[in-house]
């Protein structure tokens, strides 16, 4: 619904650009004003007004503004946005589709102007896809400020026109999911223990849908499990560690096998016995990066009612040093039976994941997908401009890639090779050990111990280190935790769902 403007009410329109010349107006809502009710007529002097006015500077960069004051009665504040090239479709070399991140990241823009004014409310023009339009609008408008006392100005996006609101607000889910993690990913870990996040989780999804069940499991439930490879990492700190079960049972076959996800759920990362360097390890905060995109990702899909089964698991714990903690050279079961030969305790994401892994075959599950910001040899390798991603199956590979496509949040296949087996396998005094032989290739030995507790023909790992944070790379995110790549996660179940239909 058009919705009348509040007086401090700004307005984001967005002007595409031709390669040589200015092209037409991103959707004929730009040429409409309100009337009364849900009635809408053209408005050819506003047009007139705010084409001469575009036309009085010099060219609009794609994703730069210009703001206009006093051209129309309903909107105080008029923001122009360059929008790129026109016909932006997906670019193969980029694996994205270019039209839909223009929109993203020049609705970002116009919308932190608007903020920047202090004005709390804005209309946007859809620019031919709303769903990008509110990803861009939600995603760039959001910063954590949840601990300080002077927050910036709260604004409320809406679309302009009557338009396709189905779309929009299915961006608005989109970017509101990315955001939850965000948000579990930026907090404190003096706030953000095991146990808050997993009451956080149970309280978002519980209102997301009634189809729907959640299990906090204690240290007692994580023993008997004999989750051993699990609960050595668990002991070095006073907090207790948590193992989180969510389902949400979409499907009408309530005994329709699942898909699972599992996420690293480090809520910090000291590194243990072998101690990470004090600079930026604040960072470690997010290193439930994993647990909380994949359970974000879960919510989402209640929210969007798509007819699937699908569990969360998140192994929960601080990775801390202690006489308590686990010492390079310990040797721990795992719940499959196999040893661990621990040589570096800063290696314990995988050593949480062992355990979690082979729980999660329990469920007889379609699909295993695990998420993890699992090592620095990632962001070395990608940086931040993919998620990298292992997995045992092309099909799951191409779903993935598709999904990212869609979401330009994207992801690099990675190689799952004998050659990085080997290394973890050549192990001194157990089965395996938490690091490879040498020192190259970090990211695919930690696959290919993960590799060790899965025996399912179809699973993932996706290596969310290297996309973990945001500087200035993705226009659209402030600097921060990114919450990536949820929106991906997302599309994926989206996705799966419509083909299994």
């Amino acid at each position: 619904m058009f919705l009348l403007p509040l007086p401090a009410a700004g307005r984001v329109v967005v002007r595409r650009l031709a390669v040589r010349r200015f092209g037409s107006w991103g959707l004929s809502a730009a040429d409409m004003t309100k009337v009364r009710g849900d009635v809408s007529r053209p408005n050819s002097c506003f047009k007139t007004t705010i084409s001469s006015c575009f036309r009085s500077g010099p060219p609009l960069k794609a994703g730069k503004t210009r703001t206009f004051y006093g051209l129309h009665q309903d909107f105080p504040s008029v923001v122009l946005v360059g929008l790129g090239k026109k016909a932006a479709g997906i670019d193969e070399q980029e694996n994205w589709h270019e039209g839909k991140e223009n929109i993203r990241a020049a609705i970002a823009a116009g919308c932190r102007q608007i903020q920047d004014l202090e004005l709390s409310s804005v209309e946007v023009d859809p620019c031919g896809d709303a769903q990008a339009a509110a990803e861009g609008a939600v995603l760039g408008l959001y910063e954590y400020d949840d601990l300080k006392q002077k927050k910036k100005m709260a604004v409320s996006a809406k679309l302009y026109g009557s338009g396709d609101q189905e779309a929009w607000q299915k961006g608005v889910l989109f970017a509101s999911g990315q955001n939850l993690a965000r948000q579990l990913m930026e907090t404190p870990a003096n706030e953000m223990t095991p146990t808050r996040f997993a009451e956080i989780i149970e309280k978002n999804l519980k209102s997301a849908s009634s189809k729907t069940e959640v299990h906090i499991r204690p240290k007692s439930w994580i023993e008997e499990q004999a989750m051993g490879s699990f609960l050595s990492v668990a002991k070095g700190s006073d907090e207790p560690p948590v193992f989180l079960e969510i389902h949400y049972k979409g499907s009408p076959n309530a005994n329709e096998p699942p898909l699972v996800f599992v996420g690293k759920g480090i809520t910090f990362d000291s590194g243990g016995i072998s101690i990470k360097a004090s600079a930026n390890m604040d960072l470690m905060r997010a290193d439930m990066g994993g647990a909380a995109t994949i359970c974000s990702a879960i919510v989402s899909a209640a929210k969007l009612n798509l007819p699937i089964n699908i569990i969360g698991l998140a192994p929960l714990c601080e990775n801390m040093p202690s006489g308590k903690a686990n010492k390079p050279g310990d040797v721990v079961r795992a719940r499959n039976g196999k040893t661990i030969q621990v040589d570096n305790t800063d290696a314990e994401g995988r050593l949480i994941l062992a355990d979690a892994l082979c729980y999660a075959h329990t469920f007889n599950p379609k699909v295993i997908l695990n998420a993890a910001t699992l090592t620095g040899a990632m962001d070395v390798a990608l940086g931040s401009g993919a998620t990298g991603v292992f997995t045992n199956s092309s099909w799951l590979w191409n779903k993935l890639f598709e999904a990212s496509i869609e979401t330009g949040d994207r992801v690099w296949r990675m190689p799952l090779f004998e050659h990085y087996t080997r290394q973890v396998v050549d192990c001194q005094l157990a089965d395996v050990n938490n690091i490879g032989k040498y020192r190259s290739a970090g990211a695919c030995t930690a696959a290919a111990f993960l590799k060790e507790f899965v025996t399912h023909p179809k699973w993932a790992h996706l290596d969310i280190a290297g996309v973990m944070t945001n500087k200035d790379e993705v226009p659209y995110l402030r600097k921060g935790m990114t919450g990536r790549p949820t929106r991906t996660l997302i599309e994926f179940l989206l996705r799966f769902s419509q083909d299994n239909a």
